[in-house]
């Protein structure tokens, strides 16, 4: 178990004695953000005809993600324990729903979500929790995207309150956040493109690992049932090279995922097209191991017919 949730020990604080909120071993934290005084809309009730009913709380505002290899596990299986530890801390639950039960797209796009790549939310494939203890309160939003699990914190302490201490985390290099969007069919309908988050190159290197890879298995799937979908993968790298390299390179990448989709997953090749964008369009910093290996991806980008 990685020491980091020692930290959490002290966000649970509520009228009783600190409790240790644990995860399951291998989450990685993705975001830590913290305003020493800020107000947070707790949702309190599922989405409905007039919104989502909300409980205005003001003090320091912690906002937290978490991104753990989700094996065969659901939200749920995520979630319940933490409840439980939520209650054993001594907060009362106010909201404790899944997807369809809190209102589905609706409450997602009406909830406060940390922006991507920290938080994904699949818009069909996730659980919600608030609780409140005295004037704190906190939420949980736990989703399942491409096989892997994020977790959201929120959580406000009460002006004159102490502010929760921190603990060094001991642990290794946290890895870089995995790219993926919401649902894929839903990203790909929204945005028109869509992050296959999954995918894993090394710099300099066109080599698609063994897999499975949970967004080829559904973009296979979407594309067998929408027979007209066309795309474009586009291959992206890190920073690191020339850029006339670093575009034949991320043509090869891309190159690379359609022969995985046609050879093991029974696609039309000549529904999918490939390009390269070399470095053009980062996702984020290169300055950083985290940031060049979130920048090496590739895309799927939808066609028009």
């Amino acid at each position: 178990m990685r020491r980091v949730f020692g930290l959490l020990a002290c966000l649970l604080a509520g009228p009783g004695a600190a409790q240790e909120l644990t995860l399951p071993a291998g989450a990685q934290q993705l975001a830590e953000r913290v305003r020493s005084l800020d107000s947070y809309a707790l949702p309190v009730g599922p989405h409905g005809p007039d919104g989502i009913a909300t409980l205005k709380l003001e003090g320091r505002v912690e906002r937290l993600s978490w991104r753990i290899r989700g094996g065969s596990r659901t939200p749920l299986q995520v979630l319940a324990p933490l409840r439980a530890q939520i209650a054993e801390a001594g907060y009362d639950i106010l909201l404790d729903c899944d997807a369809r039960a809190c209102g589905g797209f609706d409450f997602r796009f009406a909830t406060e979500v940390i922006p991507a790549p920290d938080m994904y939310v699949a818009n069909r494939d996730y659980r919600f929790l608030s609780a409140v203890a005295g004037e704190a309160g906190l939420s949980v939003l736990v989703s399942r995207v491409s096989g892997l699990i994020y977790v959201q914190m929120i959580r406000v302490t009460p002006p004159g309150e102490d502010a929760p201490a921190t603990v060094a985390p001991d642990v290794s290099p946290v890895a870089p956040p995995v790219r993926t969007g919401e649902d894929l069919a839903d990203a790909l309908q929204r945005n028109g493109r869509a992050i296959l988050a999954d995918l894993d190159f090394a710099t300099g290197s066109d080599v698609l690992g063994a897999g499975p890879y949970g967004s080829l298995r559904a973009l296979a799937t979407l594309m067998a049932e929408q027979p007209e979908m066309r795309i474009v993968l586009v291959g992206h790298t890190d920073a690191v090279g020339r850029l006339a390299d670093n575009i034949a390179l991320g043509k090869r990448r891309a190159d690379a995922v359609r022969r995985r989709l046609v050879d093991e997953l029974g696609l039309d090749e000549a529904r999918i097209e490939t390009a390269g964008a070399g470095y053009l369009a980062p996702l984020t910093t290169n300055a950083t191991p985290q940031g060049r290996e979130a920048n090496r991806r590739v895309e799927a980008v939808l066609l028009l017919p």
